[in-house]
């Protein structure tokens, strides 16, 4: 089973040394944020790209996907959303991640992850799912182009929070183009069992998130171990499927100490046998 670490943890660090970082500490893959400092996408020049290339290629370390999800450098973690009520806005998050998928595809990465729509903010939810249904589908022909996956993640309080959510729009979608990416974490919080999941979702999941949540079941990333998530259940389902991606470790909670958290998270994940 392959292993990435999420870049959005990394934030106090330039993209070039995390990717060392990274490598050092023997990770097979990285999840690069789309986003400020990192790489968002309209402040990339050509020697930027060489940069990233170059060091991706001396530290032996794949793109595991691009995170399209927070735009901190016009918004915040959800803003502008696919379901803003204001279609300015809107269109914001469609050209960005059009932005991100041409990302993707410059660096060789096979899928970018976005939001589930975002947070309705009073929006009916029928209105929403079809505002979200039609913004997707202004770039699907681009991201088929370019041979791009757009991979969906459900998430709490927002649009698309559960499997059932996310399997009812599916329906409407086109699967050569759009899928799953599949936080462990985000299922458990919203009540459901991730490891019976891992089989019913296997056909859609082209990535998988990966950090522990307490038994409280709230939204805030945890090293694994130190949550209530039966981790080696989910991750011997995971293989039982022969899953052959990435599991990417998430945890920008840990933005004061990453480069522990990446060690420790790591050597925690190393201990397993599947």
């Amino acid at each position: 089973m392959k292993f990435a670490f999420s870049g959005n943890a990394f934030r106090a660090f330039s993209l070039i040394d995390t990717i060392q970082i990274l490598a050092d500490i023997g990770y097979d893959g990285i999840e690069i944020m789309a986003d400020t400092p990192h790489a968002y996408p309209p402040h990339l020049q050509e020697s930027d790209f060489v940069a990233i290339d170059k060091a991706l290629k001396s530290n032996n370390l794949e793109i595991a996907n691009i995170n399209a999800f927070m735009l901190w450098a016009i918004g915040d973690t959800w803003h502008p959303s696919w379901i803003e009520k204001d279609q300015t806005e809107r269109q914001k998050r469609i050209k960005y991640t059009r932005q991100c998928i041409d990302l993707a595809a410059r660096l060789g990465a096979p899928s970018i992850s976005t939001e589930p729509g975002g947070p309705l903010d009073g929006m009916d939810e029928e209105q929403a799912l079809d505002i979200f249904r039609q913004g997707l589908l202004e770039i699907q022909e681009h991201a088929r182009d370019r041979g791009v996956r757009i991979l969906i993640e459900p998430e709490p309080d927002l649009l698309i929070e559960n499997s059932r959510q996310f399997i009812q729009f599916m329906t409407e979608m086109d699967r050569d183009v759009f899928g799953l990416n599949f936080d462990i974490g985000h299922f458990y919080c919203v009540g459901e069992d991730p490891a019976a999941l891992v089989k019913q979702l296997r056909k859609d999941t082209c990535h998988f998130h990966l950090e522990d949540i307490a038994s409280s079941r709230v939204h805030h990333h945890l090293m694994p171990g130190e949550g209530a998530i039966d981790l080696p259940e989910v991750l011997g389902q995971i293989a039982g499927i022969g899953y052959q991606g990435f599991v990417t470790v998430e945890l920008y909670p840990y933005e004061e100490k990453p480069v522990e958290a990446a060690r420790d998270a790591l050597a925690w994940l190393r201990k397993l046998s599947f």
